[in-house]
């Protein structure tokens, strides 16, 4: 039995093959005598004790663990003293509750939890990955308060579990499946194989929010007009005195440049309340009703930016002859010789030893938030995609926001615990406390098993840790939140390149939004909803472009005691911090209530990872596995500049948590 025990103690608390000191294993035992806990506890706390204490390295000592004996000593003696004041009075510390009906969030700073808890256990299930797993298993610190303990108003919700989930790794959608699926290493990569380039300034996105005025807002909606006249005109080799203004009577036809409006608050847009409004210096900003009885199919949506070509004889409404298309930005390209430089780094840099040989590909993860369910704090499905990251030795992990979701109900009400071996003080507990200990756990055991992998982390207005509440935004403080240092804060929408890759992310989840608005009509070009409403980025070069966005009251509802979502919250003056600059994407992402999916939509790979999380149960993720460029079929254009053509050599999976 002792036997046994040390030998499960060498396997929890060694580095590799190392066996632990014997007066290492001597404290250890020393430590589960006292506090009578088994080997797979005590780990449990000695990796909270780590990242309490911002500890480089996972590996105990003798001095650290002396100080790690200590600190539940010390932990255990507050608690005992403690247990007076909780027989008399049932909610230490709690945070104050609002009222039905109002706000919660000005609650969320000052998020106080009480002390004492009762574990509760949770159990992740087995992957499908055949890989030896290198993330230890670990049942997730489980908030003990759940659904069926709170007020009536939040709804009964059905606890759901996530170790009985169906179907868990089954791929139900496959992008390019001519393509092998990348094979995971025998051992993590010695050096980072990917090299991260910004190309949008991250700086700008920290702005002043809530501060809008309203002639800013004006004259950015405005300047986005006049930048797709000049756009319109040079693609289409159009004069001057082509370009007129839709609102005023005439005989002559002209080309029209507008934004595709409503001229009714209430309601959808239709035919009949369809209208264009047209930029100051063209139109002095009028809007003109639209006839399109001469189009055999259309699809417009609020705020498209469209060109036309028609006629107004009336001078009641302008009768459209022509869509006209809106010119695409250019594909993404590099040289030849920055292409070379990243095959070279996929192989493990100039002194490889087979240097001839084909490069293992990229193998890159995408997930989005909610990272949890409804019904509990588990965030059971973090801690299985953290682990089949450490599985598989991915290269790069992406995760997209909301990660301390407003619209979850317990964190919505403020009413739910930490776990018990937490040390902190309740009267300054914020959530920035929460994401410490509830979020950066798996990602520091992640990093432990692949010291190399990149990790991406981008916000959601819905984070309760970020007080830069409007979108475009800002990425959130990294300082109290306990991150390993390998992960990177990014902003939403943020655009940048993994080696020669361009990869755009936004966790607005613009296409529902867009396909809750959008007027199609006749027999559109393209009658599929999931590509046309990706093909709308595209053309409009921006990673949102309806305005107004869809009203609160009308997006999907919310287990919160309200259920009314807080909804896109644009900051108007700052939109063109949300354009798509110089180059399409080779990669977009932007995660979606809709079916998850992954298509090809003008050269560009349009990725729906779906939500890690649903609120009743487990969601999807995005695998992508993307080879190399072949160097002696590369395709110069002029400039010396060779198209990435990421969507003829990336494979994408949609895969069941």
């Amino acid at each position: 039995m002792a036997d046994d025990t040390v030998a499960e103690l060498n396997q929890r608390f060694g580095a590799g093959n190392k066996d632990l000191e014997p007066d290492v294993v001597a404290e250890l035992r020393s430590i589960m005598r006292l506090h009578q806990l088994s080997v797979q506890d005590l780990f449990f706390k000695w990796e909270s004790y780590c990242i309490k204490m911002d500890m480089k390295e996972f590996n105990p000592s003798i001095d650290t663990l002396r100080a790690f004996k200590q600190d539940l000593q010390d932990t255990l003696e507050r608690n005992n003293r403690s247990q007076v004041h909780i027989k008399t009075e049932k909610r230490v510390g709690a945070t104050p509750r609002a009222a039905k009906g109002a706000n919660v969030f000005g609650m969320l700073d000052g998020l106080a939890t009480p002390g004492p808890v009762r574990p509760v256990k949770s159990s992740s299930s087995a992957k499908r990955t055949p890989a030896v797993p290198r993330v230890r298993p670990e049942p997730t610190t489980s908030s003990p308060v759940k659904v069926e303990d709170q007020p009536i108003s939040l709804g009964n919700i059905p606890p759901s579990s996530f170790a009985d989930r169906p179907n868990p790794g089954e791929v139900i959608e496959i992008l390019n499946e001519h393509l092998q699926a990348a094979e995971p290493p025998v051992a993590p990569f010695n050096e980072s194989r990917i090299k991260l380039t910004a190309t949008s300034d991250q700086k700008k996105l920290g702005y002043k929010p809530l501060a809008m005025k309203l002639s800013e807002a004006s004259e950015i909606l405005d300047d986005r007009i006049d930048d797709f006249v000049d756009l319109v005109k040079k693609h289409h080799s159009l004069e001057d005195s082509a370009f007129g203004n839709p609102a005023s009577q005439g005989t002559s036809e002209i080309v029209a440049v507008g934004r595709i409006a409503s001229d009714s608050l209430e309601g959808k847009l239709n035919a009949a309340s369809l209208v264009l409004e047209t930029s100051r210096r063209i139109g002095n900003g009028l809007r003109v009703p639209l006839n399109l009885s001469k189009l055999t199919g259309y699809h417009f949506f609020p705020g498209q930016i469209v060109a036309l070509r028609g006629i107004n004889s009336s001078g009641r409404e302008f009768t459209v002859h022509q869509l006209l298309d809106i010119p695409l930005l250019p594909c993404a390209a590099s040289a030849p010789d920055a292409l070379s430089a990243h095959l070279e780094r996929l192989r493990g840099g100039p002194d490889a030893m087979a240097s001839d040989s084909e490069p293992m590909p990229l193998n890159i993860l995408f997930a989005s938030g909610p990272y949890t369910a409804d019904d509990n704090l588990d965030f059971e499905p973090l801690h299985e995609i953290c682990k089949e990251a450490a599985d598989t030795c991915v290269d790069a992990l992406v995760l997209i926001g909301p990660f301390i979701d407003t619209e979850h109900p317990l964190i919505a009400s403020g009413d739910f615990d930490l776990p018990e071996d937490v040390r902190y003080d309740p009267d300054q507990a914020t959530m920035n406390t929460v994401f410490k200990h509830l979020i950066s756990p798996p990602l520091h055991r992640l990093v432990a098993a692949n010291p190399h992998i990149t990790i991406l982390l981008v916000p959601s207005t819905r984070d309760a840790v970020d007080k830069h509440v409007s979108w475009p935004q800002e990425g959130f403080p990294r300082r109290e939140l306990g991150l390993p240092k390998t992960a990177l804060v990014l902003g939403n929408p943020m655009a940048f390149s993994m080696n020669e890759m361009v990869l755009g992310v936004s966790s607005q989840d613009i296409l529902w939004e867009l396909r809750h608005e959008e007027l199609v009509g006749g027999k559109p070009a393209d009658q599929a909803l999931l590509s046309r409403a990706s093909r709308y980025l595209i053309e409009q070069r921006h990673y949102f472009p309806l305005y107004p966005p869809t009203d609160r009251q009308k997006l999907p509802k919310t287990g919160t005691a309200e259920g009314v979502p807080p909804g896109a919250m644009l900051d108007v003056s700052y939109l063109k911090l949300g354009e798509m600059v110089n180059v399409r994407p080779d990669v977009l992402v932007v995660p979606s209530l809709l079916p998850p999916f992954a298509k090809v939509v003008e050269s560009v790979v349009v990725i729906n990872p779906g939500y890690l999380s649903k609120r009743k149960g487990p969601g999807t993720y995005a695998r992508m596995t993307l080879y190399p460029p072949d160097m002696s079929r590369l395709e110069i254009a002029s400039g010396g500049m060779a198209p990435h053509k990421i969507f003829e050599r990336a494979r994408v999976e949609i895969t069941r948590i």
